[in-house]
């Protein structure tokens, strides 16, 4: 345990921060898994919108460093080609 109060000052903060990554983190995961089922039941109008979403979102976090940006726009080029092959089936 930290006895040097700037130390016990930043334990607090390390906790914040990472309960609010995880928060977005499970966000981002829930996006996902809806992004995944519209593509899954060839939903194309509902896995547009949901695409729209988990690439805000995405990018959002690699602003606020949840993520890492190019992590980000891995993922985002990933669903687009998802959604791009799904349109084309």
């Amino acid at each position: 345990m930290p006895n040097i109060k700037s130390a016990i000052k930043r334990v607090e903060v390390a906790k914040l921060n990472a309960s609010r990554n995880k928060a977005t983190k499970s966000r981002i995961a829930t996006y996902i898994k809806r992004f995944k089922k519209a593509i899954a039941e060839n939903n194309i109008a509902v896995a547009e919108n949901e695409f729209k979403t988990v690439s805000s979102l995405l990018d959002s976090a690699s602003r606020e460093n949840v993520i890492h940006k190019n992590s980000a726009s891995r993922r985002i080029a990933h669903f687009a080609k998802m959604l791009d092959n799904a349109k084309k089936a």
